[in-house]
C-alpha cells in the first residue's frame, strides 16, 4: 500500500500557520539589555558578599591563630621558674607560618603569691590593632 500524497503546495506557501498579528515573535533589543542589567547586578551582588565572607574567615582565622599565641605566652609565663618578674615585655611569635607580635604585661596583686598578667596578640603589620587579649593570674608554689 503506498501512502496518500500529500496536497501540492503553491510557491509562496510557508511551512509555519499563518500568524494572528503581523508582528515578529522575540525579545526586543530593550528587553534583552534590561535582563542582561539585572543579572549583572545580581552577579555583582553574590561577588561582593562572597568577597566580604572571604574577608570575614580570613579575620576569623587570624584571630584564632593569635589566642593560640596568647595562650602559649600564658603557658610558658605559668611553667617559668622563676615567675616572671612585673614589668612590661614584647616579642614575636609564628603560628601556622604566620607571624605575630606579642606584649605582656605582669604586676602584682594585692596577694603577694599572686600575678596578674595580661597578654596582647597583633599582626606586625598593624601592631595597634589588636587580635587577642588574654589575662590570667600566675600563683607562686610554695617552696620546699
Amino acid at each position: 500500500m503506498r501512502a496518500p500524497e500529500a496536497a501540492p503546495r503553491s510557491p509562496g506557501a510557508s511551512r509555519h500557520p499563518p500568524r494572528a498579528s503581523g508582528r515578529a515573535r522575540g525579545f526586543t533589543l530593550i528587553e534583552v539589555l534590561v535582563a542582561l542589567t539585572i543579572v549583572a547586578v545580581a552577579l555583582a551582588a553574590g561577588m561582593r558578599s562572597v568577597a566580604r565572607s572571604s574577608d570575614a574567615a580570613t579575620l576569623l582565622k587570624h584571630r584564632t591563630l593569635a589566642l593560640w599565641v596568647a595562650q602559649n605566652r600564658l603557658a610558658t609565663a605559668q611553667l617559668a621558674n622563676p615567675w616572671p618578674a612585673p614589668g612590661i615585655r614584647a616579642g614575636g611569635a609564628e603560628q601556622a607560618r604566620t607571624q605575630f607580635v606579642w606584649h605582656e604585661t605582669v604586676e602584682g596583686t594585692p596577694n603577694p603569691a599572686f600575678r596578674k598578667i595580661e597578654i596582647t596578640v597583633a599582626d606586625p603589620a598593624m601592631p595597634d590593632y589588636v587580635l587577642a587579649r588574654l589575662v590570667g593570674y600566675l600563683g607562686q608554689s610554695a617552696q620546699p
